[in-house]
């Protein structure tokens, strides 16, 4: 991430007791956790080149089911981690290749407007979900390929392309990785939201995925494609202002930068993401909606581009006005959103 948006740029205590002893048993018989490795490796066709590498990837698989049955074995806690996809990473390699490299927090912006500002907050919905009024494509998976702020701006433009002509259409994450780099914007490297709607706007729109597939690296832009959708501008969202950014995502999906780099990002797996989190912004993702769980702990709803195996069937729910005006993992810092 980079520049102005900053991107080149996720009980009872008897019970509790037992869950944890139950873990613990489980981590101290490698047989077990050997078989269980080998059950990953086959539910994500997973394959390395050698017995060394096996044996490496099995003590960080290890380590991190440790953390995620620790932590969910606690109970005092609204959302709970997965042996997801990534379990065979480090922390330190899932961000390398899952978060935005380029990221500068301190860029100055020049400020835009904001068409909601004088939308009252009391006018607007409690609970707003744009899957529901079919303005979000099924969930994508960027691979290897960090450029999820391709994919967050797609996602925002996906969205305010239906609100505006009634179709759904899903656009070229692709184009942008290959052709938006006379900018900020870096592909597999990193890139920005604001950069990747100034480039839709100058090259005329979008084409869609189908025309030009997404291949999780960096291509030759191939010239000349038709584009299938539009828009005109982009809006920020004023700066830690959890108010303002729900009258947006009212009105229509909101790309959203957040730090994404921690553990409990990396194995999140359902419920409503709370407690402390970072805000060192460094991973695009899209606000499609909010509303309340059944505790009542309010929450933002996002799209995540890690596929449909991550998350919530590959979304998020992040907890809502909180104290800090950043926001959860910094999602109020730098919103913004194209517009037709």
């Amino acid at each position: 991430m980079a520049t102005p948006k900053a991107f080149l740029l996720a009980t009872l205590c008897c019970a509790c007791f037992f869950g944890a002893v139950l873990a613990a048993r489980e981590l101290s018989d490698d047989p077990a956790m050997m078989a269980r490795h080998e059950q990953w490796m086959a539910k994500y066709s997973r394959s390395y080149k050698d017995d060394a590498e096996k044996s490496q990837r099995f003590e960080v698989f290890k380590a991190n089911v440790k953390f995620i049955e620790s932590f969910n074995a606690a109970g005092n806690r609204k959302f709970w981690l997965g042996v997801n996809q990534f379990a065979d990473l480090t922390n330190d390699e899932f961000r390398a290749t899952k978060t935005n490299k380029g990221f500068n927090p301190d860029a100055v912006k020049l400020s835009t407007g904001f068409r909601y500002a004088n939308v009252s907050t009391d006018a607007l919905p409690e609970l707003v979900d744009w899957r529901t009024k079919g303005a979000v494509t099924p969930i994508k998976d960027q691979g290897q390929c960090g450029c999820c702020w391709a994919f967050s701006a797609v996602a925002a433009v996906e969205g305010i392309v239906k609100i505006s002509t009634g179709k759904l259409i899903s656009l070229s994450e692709q184009e942008l990785v290959d052709c938006d780099v006379h900018g900020e914007d870096q592909g597999c490297n990193g890139g920005e939201m604001d950069d990747a709607f100034k480039f839709i706007i100058k090259n005329g729109g979008l084409t869609t995925e189908s025309n030009y597939p997404y291949t999780a690296q960096d291509g030759q832009c191939k010239a000349g494609a038709n584009s299938a959708a539009t828009i005109k501008g982009y809006e920020d969202v004023p700066a830690n202002d959890e108010a303002s950014l729900m009258k947006a995502v009212a009105n229509q999906p909101v790309s959203v930068a957040v730090d994404g780099g921690d553990m409990t990002f990396q194995f999140y797996s359902g419920g409503v993401m709370t407690g402390s989190c970072g805000t060192d912004l460094d991973h695009g993702i899209a606000a499609i909606g909010y509303g309340k769980a059944s505790d009542g702990t309010k929450y933002w709803l996002m799209k995540n581009s890690w596929g449909a195996t991550w998350g919530e069937n590959g979304f998020l729910r992040m907890e809502k006005d909180i104290s800090n005006k950043k926001g959860m993992c910094g999602l109020a810092m730098q919103p913004s959103y194209p517009t037709e």
